[in-house]
């Protein structure tokens, strides 16, 4: 293996994309990106924000609800229950799957059923469902419980003889159909604190300094010393990420499937673009009709018809119409003399 050179002393240090990880748990990551465009440190926010795949309750059928609550209100506040999405790579998405509506490869089935027979009242809860057992493993479509109690989300209230029954269907998905896959409860994103790079125009009473108070991360940077120091050319390359999960994924999981994601859609795109081209040969992509064949006559500034004869004629030669002659009796020659 040869040795790249360029690689020796501090270029290796700014070469390519760099993350530190200032803080991790099982909800919360925080980390740094650097030596990236803004353009694409967005969009790994975007993507981990709306296209990492999860699984949440799609489907419900209530066979009974005698509750105070409406059929479509429950079913919203099942659909808001996170699941847990581990190993979600090995459910299919329904759209992609060979079944006619659901099946043990591309969804999870739960089921309820609650009852109240005393005369205090019932609280369900997400641990009242019961999952089914024709699932990819034995964890996915499980419900989050976090709550020191193990209870986790309240589903509904019920009284005395108020009864609730339903099945639920859980399916894959991504956050940009629905909010309820959404991975995340919020993604914090942040560059340039000190505002060097006057992207932010704050609007203040007395002094900004004072009143905008910096963040956390102003102190892993050095504010301008001088306002005449600015640079219209400086661009940012520092991002601060805080990703705050919601327990259906780990949150150092969120940012590898982002990434992951980010780096599918750039394939895809490359794809595309050197499709049936080896990606050195002729253009052989979209192009406008005949725009590459100089024999089509498109360079002839609109003097021809589609058929071949000059514009000032119809199609059945001359300038006159199809009877010889125009309604005013002339030969299709010029009205002014």
């Amino acid at each position: 293996m040869e040795y790249d050179h360029m690689m020796d002393g501090d270029f290796k240090e700014d070469f390519g994309p760099k993350i530190q990880v200032s803080a991790a748990d099982n909800v919360h990551v925080d980390f740094e990106l650097s030596n990236v465009d803004l353009s694409l440190a967005n969009s790994l926010r975007r993507v981990m924000h709306a296209e990492v795949p999860t699984i949440a309750i799609d489907l419900v059928e209530i066979e009974a609800n005698t509750s105070v609550l409406a059929d479509e209100f429950i079913s919203h506040r099942l659909g808001l229950i996170p699941l847990d999405s581990r190993e979600i790579d090995q459910l299919n998405y329904s759209r992609d799957c060979d079944c006619d509506q659901n099946c043990g490869r591309c969804s999870v089935t739960l089921t309820l059923h609650a009852k109240c027979t005393s005369d205090e009242v019932m609280k369900v809860y997400a641990r009242d469902l019961i999952v089914g057992y024709d699932r990819p493993n034995s964890h996915i479509g499980n419900p989050v419980i976090t709550d020191p109690d193990g209870l986790g989300s309240l589903i509904c209230k019920l009284r005395k003889d108020q009864e609730l029954k339903l099945t639920c269907i859980a399916k894959k998905g991504i956050a940009k159909e629905h909010a309820k896959w959404s991975p995340t409860a919020a993604i914090g994103f942040e560059y340039d604190p000190h505002n060097n790079l006057h992207h932010l125009d704050l609007w203040y009473e007395v002094n900004p300094q004072d009143e905008w108070p910096k963040s956390k991360y102003a102190e892993l940077e050095e504010p301008l010393a001088k306002p005449e120091d600015f640079d219209y050319d400086a661009v940012p390359s520092r991002f601060y990420f805080e990703v705050e999960g919601i327990g259906n994924i780990q949150s150092d999981a969120i940012i590898l499937e982002g990434v992951k994601e980010l780096q599918r859609k750039l394939a895809g795109l490359i794809h595309g673009l050197g499709e049936n081209d080896g990606m050195n040969g002729e253009y052989d992509g979209p192009r406008s009709p005949d725009a590459m064949d100089a024999s089509a006559g498109y360079m002839d500034q609109g003097y021809t018809t589609p058929y071949g004869n000059p514009g000032g004629a119809s199609a059945w030669g001359g300038g006159a119409t199809a009877y010889g002659t125009t309604p005013y009796g002339n030969s299709g020659s010029s009205g002014w003399s």
